[in-house]
């Protein structure tokens, strides 16, 4: 039987991750970010990053707002410290995968046919590897969709060089990223409920949910490293 305590916690720590991400989407309304693509990641990132995106955000992403950029140049205020700027580039790339993900977990939990299209039964015997399938493009779409909205403005670039500029900026990132994810929904699903609980992760619970904000973490302290050399190379962009 799954622990009171760990339903509770799980339910505290969803609850708390949506309040802020309310607030910041709120907070967006009012102050919305130069790049647009940034008033979708700064919410998104909050529903793993909870208190820590709430607090990143404003005091590093407020200053990006529309309202206050400019201001800021004309005071001659420095642009975040590197790291920062590494961790919002890693923020940018998370969310999408994150979108990716919630979509691909409650479309093949409503329609398991899709899971089956992706050989579950066939080539997988535990649906979990076939939904990955699914999350990873999912998310990579995602992923180079918001990174494509980055790079094409910023360097003036055409449609389809702003292509190929997202593809190369992200495909690692994001890769990265998804591993991350996958090693700690692994854990958690195989050893933790299986092995010690006798459980199984299902997608209509909150614990699962609760799982899927720490493998987001986890996905971004193996996507970090990836992207501070991403960055410090110029194949993407400061934010």
């Amino acid at each position: 039987m799954l622990p009171a305590w760990l339903q509770i916690l799980s339910l505290a720590s969803l609850t708390l991750a949506g309040c802020c991400a309310l607030v910041i989407a709120v907070d967006e309304v009012r102050h919305p970010q130069q790049m647009w693509i940034m008033n979708v990641v700064w919410p998104v990132t909050a529903l793993f990053g909870s208190l820590v995106a709430l607090l990143g955000y404003f005091r590093y992403g407020r200053v990006a707002a529309r309202a206050e950029v400019m201001p800021a140049m004309k005071r001659g205020e420095e642009s975040p410290p590197f790291p920062v700027m590494v961790a919002k580039g890693t923020c940018h790339c998370g969310s999408g995968c994150c979108i990716g993900d919630i979509l691909a977990e409650w479309l093949t939990f409503f329609f398991p046919a899709v899971a089956i299209w992706l050989g579950w039964q066939s080539v997988f015997a535990e649906k979990t590897f076939a939904v990955w399938i699914l999350d990873f493009l999912f998310a990579f779409v995602l992923g180079v969709v918001f990174q494509y909205f980055t790079i094409k403005p910023m360097r003036n670039l055409s449609p389809g060089r702003g292509l190929v500029e997202a593809l190369k900026a992200d495909t690692l990132s994001l890769t990265a990223w998804q591993l991350g994810m996958y090693s700690f929904m692994a854990f958690a699903q195989f050893y933790v409920f299986w092995r010690l609980l006798g459980l199984r992760l299902e997608v209509n619970s909150v614990t699962f949910w609760f799982a899927m904000q720490l493998s987001m973490v986890t996905g971004f302290a193996t996507s970090y490293p990836v992207n501070w050399w991403l960055v410090s190379k110029g194949i993407k962009e400061k934010m």
